[in-house]
């Protein structure tokens, strides 16, 4: 299966049993962190738009509360819920608790 297909439910449910941050809401994933500070905020947002580049995968990004930091992913061009989405979503998991 190519890289950007949509995921079947059964897919993406399996997926998500290895995520259990995140959330599904029809054709988006969703997760937030809660950081010990703005700035820590502002840090965690950077270290995922590296990622994020790095993937050429972009999710939608929120800090709320000062130290709530919201994530969403769908891959826009496949209107769906991709390995794409999946992928990112591990390493936002990884950069939020901070493992190498």
């Amino acid at each position: 299966m190519p890289y950007a297909d949509p995921l079947t439910d059964a897919e993406l449910a399996e997926a998500l049993a290895a995520l259990p941050e995140w959330s599904r809401d029809g054709d988006v994933i969703r997760r937030t962190a809660r950081v010990a500070g703005f700035r820590d905020a502002v840090a965690l947002v950077d270290r995922v738009a590296d990622a994020a580049e790095a993937a050429n995968h972009h999710p939608d990004i929120a800090i709320t509360g000062y130290r709530n930091v919201s994530f969403e992913l769908t891959t826009h061009a496949a209107k769906a819920l991709t390995r794409r989405d999946v992928d990112l979503a591990t390493e936002i998991d990884r950069l939020i608790i901070g493992r190498p």
